[in-house]
């Protein structure tokens, strides 16, 4: 038996309550790279919704089966075109976009099939960051970042000013933008995106087409 504890990798995810809040209850949502499905069951626990789930590792697919979720097996980059437009009142994609072959489809397809998309992102341009590539000269391993650069599941690093980027990129409308710090505290966002990319560990963004 594998004595792994996939729950445990997302039992701290400090954006969770976050996405939580803007998500309306009773929604239909669909929550892309759900992992373990903790978030997934936050949001049914806690706002009533009709989740649905997608996961690339079959063990997590599993681990989410066994405790009453519905999550298929299915790849953000390649299967969300399957999905008709508009099938969902929100499509999630949690601290995974950096991760995908092809961001901007993908976020792309997220604002097709839901009437609302909410992304959460590593930012990569927190101070921390900068300081240990400039000193060290060596890529970063943080508590909110924790691979290696030889083993990272992140292939497009993204800041929140780059995000905000390729929202516009794919005429995404801003709703609501939220940025946190290591600890789930706030970081005020506003319109100083100098100062969250320096002082947010991470951001949430509601968006819509």
């Amino acid at each position: 038996m594998d004595a792994h504890n996939p729950a445990a990798d997302t039992a701290n995810r400090v954006d969770f309550l976050q996405i939580a809040d803007m998500v309306e209850p009773g929604s239909r949502v669909l929550d892309v790279g759900c992992s373990d499905g903790a978030l997934l069951k936050i949001l049914i626990d806690q706002r009533g919704v009709d989740g649905r789930g997608v996961e690339l590792s079959q063990r997590n697919v599993n681990h989410c089966v066994a405790h009453g979720l519905s999550v298929v097996q299915g790849d953000a980059d390649t299967d969300l075109m399957i999905y008709p437009d508009g099938a969902f009142d929100y499509v999630i994609l949690s601290q995974t976009i950096q991760a995908t072959q092809h961001p901007k489809q993908v976020l792309e397809q997220m604002l097709r099939i839901g009437k609302h998309a909410i992304v959460s992102i590593p930012n990569f341009g927190h101070w921390r960051i900068r300081v240990h590539i400039g000193v060290l000269g060596r890529m970063p391993v943080t508590e909110n970042l924790p691979h290696a650069w030889y083993d990272t599941p992140n292939i497009h690093f993204c800041t929140i000013k780059d995000f905000v980027a390729l929202c516009d990129a794919v005429d995404a409308k801003v709703e609501e933008k939220i940025a946190v710090n290591a600890q789930g505290r706030k970081v005020n966002l506003g319109n100083n995106l100098t100062f969250a990319n320096l002082f947010a560990e991470q951001a949430v963004f509601l968006l819509r087409r």
